[in-house]
């Protein structure tokens, strides 16, 4: 009987060990880069910004990788946060397509983490896709409430996403919105 009940923990608890040890030697193996240039697509996508613009409109689009917003939220499985720590690795290499394909498998697991979609604005940004990138800070901001942190942060998001289409009124109304909540 105690025999059984040994090898029931055993097949039990295994592949949870198993799949734990995968996902950490997973985030520890990956080498460490700085950031990457990010790829200039031309002036035929929808989402780019023209190559010069006049000195009154220059753009200036400041990295937001040094946020500081936590890195997960409470709800975040072990497995939410060794993906989004290897979106982080992914995105500081420049792989922006990867770093958003897993950014989304997260967010099937935990479709409610505001940090989840902040962060995948942040891809968004780098990918230089400015609608989509203030629609995630967006989502975030209504998940994310009582959060001023992660608001200003959104906020911040939103501005950069505005100022890289042009619109740089709506850029400054993001960025008092971000004083706002500091």
């Amino acid at each position: 009987m105690e025999n059984s009940t040994s090898n029931l923990a055993t097949r039990t608890l295994l592949p949870w060990l198993l799949t734990g040890l995968v996902l950490l030697s997973a985030c520890t193996t990956m080498p460490r880069q700085q950031s990457a240039p990010v790829e200039d697509r031309g002036a035929s996508s929808p989402h780019s910004v023209p190559q010069r613009l006049p000195e009154d409109q220059q753009v200036t689009i400041s990295p937001l990788e040094r946020e500081p917003v936590a890195p997960a939220t409470p709800l975040a499985s072990s497995a939410v946060v060794a993906l989004l720590q290897n979106a982080e690795q992914q995105q500081r290499a420049g792989q922006y397509d990867s770093a958003a394909a897993t950014l989304e498998r997260a967010l099937r697991i935990e479709p409610d983490n505001a940090h989840l979609w902040h962060e995948l604005g942040k891809v968004r940004l780098g990918q230089r896709q400015w609608a989509q990138a203030e629609q995630m800070a967006q989502k975030s901001l209504r998940l994310a409430s009582g959060d001023r942190l992660l608001g200003a942060a959104n906020w911040r998001l939103i501005a950069a996403a505005r100022r890289g289409s042009g619109d740089l009124a709506g850029s400054r109304e993001a960025e008092r919105q971000a004083g706002s909540l500091r």
